[in-house]
């Protein structure tokens, strides 16, 4: 690919994971830009003055991460929302040109599959039914199960590498 530069990338049009958003619901969509103080400012006004009862945070490839950074501190900062998480494969296809048009190269067209997330944060109850659904207040998870062997680690034996 030394021969090409990326003349562009869209993102194919894929149906929502969450289709029936209700009415007056706040859609953050998260870029690999995008700043989080930036989001987390009109989420957490939004919610805070009432004007929006969900919030939904949507990130797709390196933005992933950053949506559900973004739903985790809304999360810690307003008590008592209910959590529905959406893992999707969006569809992307990036254009290649070559760098100079007298190699004879062609121009290339590439799909990929990219990951996405959507987060739906509400302040209403949501069917517990449904898959990814996060009660409030629940934990996290990480180190939420105490270790059934909680003492000490027994030592382990050095090898003796020597021939």
């Amino acid at each position: 690919m030394e021969h090409y530069r990326k003349a562009g990338s869209v993102e194919l049009p894929a149906p929502s994971p969450m289709p029936q958003l209700p009415p007056n619901t706040l859609e953050m969509r998260v870029q690999d830009g995008s700043k989080i103080r930036n989001l987390l400012e009109l989420a957490l006004s939004q919610l805070e003055r009432g004007s929006a009862r969900h919030v939904v945070f949507s990130g797709s490839g390196r933005a992933t991460g950053k949506a559900v950074s973004c739903a985790e501190i809304v999360k810690r900062r307003v008590p008592g929302l209910h959590q529905l998480t959406k893992l999707h494969f969006l569809e992307t296809e990036d254009s290649w040109v070559p760098t100079s048009p007298d190699t004879g190269l062609d121009p290339l067209t590439v799909r990929r599959h990219v990951p996405a997330v959507w987060v739906l944060l509400s302040r209403e109850p949501l069917d517990p039914n449904e898959c990814g659904y996060q009660p409030p207040g629940a934990p996290p998870g990480l180190g939420s199960t105490p270790r059934a062997n909680s003492g000490p680690r027994p030592r382990r034996r050095v090898r003796d590498t020597r021939s």
